[in-house]
């Protein structure tokens, strides 16, 4: 881990809960002057539904200056939220499952996982278990009661690298927040085929497959989605390119790859068939098994400290052994090359 020292910017002043009880504090700010005590809570907690918090504050685990109050009441600023959350009963319960988990840092407000290609972030469409919410709840009991055990972010199944989870609601916010006003900094490692010409940037907005309700789309209707690229690496009919995400919209490298003309090597949804090379490296492309996108980089604002922090890793052993073989494959054709001329 590699730390910055640069100040934080925040919306809200939270205060730091106490971490046995999981208790959430904050300031109302003046610019919610006016508002109903839901309204403001919705405003300053994005990442909690209006349902969720009007449950909450029915359920009287939401005090203002200490005093339990109803949805209704108007705030003016300066008042002093607590909030101490249960589970909702219409919520669905995740189990507990002991499943390794490659955490690479974690203290008292995050975990940095390095999540391997296969596994499925968050239980849905037929994986309820064997997720990595479900080795999370294992592994620290304190997110049974954050909303999605601390998940602000996801990976697809089949691409592997970093990934943050916070440990407590004040962390939560905070990165959530940190993803809405993008100064959270996610960079990934993409295989893709043919040779980009350059490094640059596609901005295009990504919506729902207009046919195909599995795919996500370029699309004029679409939400806004950015992502910068530089090449790293050609070699053998793809390029190594370094993509940073400004939007996170869903599958959006994979698609901005594949709407300039260069998919993903091994993408089973938005990729293609290798043109213009030989056929042992054409076979090599094709037998790789998902799509070569690795979650490289991170860095953002620690809630607790402040400070700007990043963390790296390396490639997987599957991505790095493709690219030593595209390598050695172009080292000896070379060679057979210079002893025939």
């Amino acid at each position: 881990m590699i730390a910055k020292k640069e100040p934080p910017y925040y919306n809200v002043n939270l205060l730091w809960p106490r971490p046995e009880e999981n208790v959430l504090e904050l300031i109302i700010p003046q610019n919610c002057a006016g508002l109903r005590l839901d309204q403001a809570l919705a405003q300053l907690l994005p990442d909690h539904s209006r349902n969720r918090l009007q449950t909450w504050i029915l359920a009287k685990r939401v005090t203002i200056d200490d005093l339990n109050v109803n949805s209704k009441e108007r705030v003016w600023g300066g008042e002093k939220i607590k909030i101490n959350p249960t589970q909702h009963h219409n919520e669905t319960v995740y189990t507990a499952e002991p499943i390794k988990l490659n955490i690479v840092y974690e203290d008292q407000a995050l975990i940095i996982i390095n999540k391997p290609a296969g596994m499925v972030v968050h239980p849905g469409n037929g994986n309820w278990q064997g997720t990595m919410l479900n080795g999370l709840l294992h592994h620290s009991a304190q997110l049974e009661g954050i909303p999605r055990a601390g998940i602000v972010h996801r990976l697809d199944k089949n691409t592997s690298g970093l990934l943050v989870v916070a440990k407590t609601l004040e962390a939560q916010t905070s990165l959530v927040r940190q993803l809405q006003n993008r100064t959270m900094k996610r960079d990934y490692f993409a295989l893709v085929l043919g040779h980009v010409q350059h490094s640059g940037l596609v901005n295009a907005p990504i919506g729902r497959h207009p046919i195909q309700r599995v795919k996500m789309a370029v699309s004029r209707n679409g939400k806004e989605a950015r992502t910068q690229y530089l090449i790293r690496e050609q070699i053998n009919g793809c390029t190594l390119l370094q993509c940073s995400l400004e939007t996170g919209r869903t599958h959006q490298i994979r698609v901005h790859m594949h709407s300039i003309g260069h998919p993903l090597v091994g993408d089973p949804i938005y990729g293609a068939k290798p043109r213009k090379i030989s056929q042992e490296i054409s076979k090599l492309i094709m037998s790789f098994p998902r799509q070569a996108l690795h979650a490289q980089r991170l860095e953002l604002t620690h809630p607790n400290t402040g400070q700007k922090v990043m963390w790296e890793t390396n490639l997987p052993e599957d991505i790095d052994k493709l690219l030593l073989e595209l390598r050695q494959y172009h080292i000896n054709t070379s060679h057979t090359n210079n002893l025939s001329s």
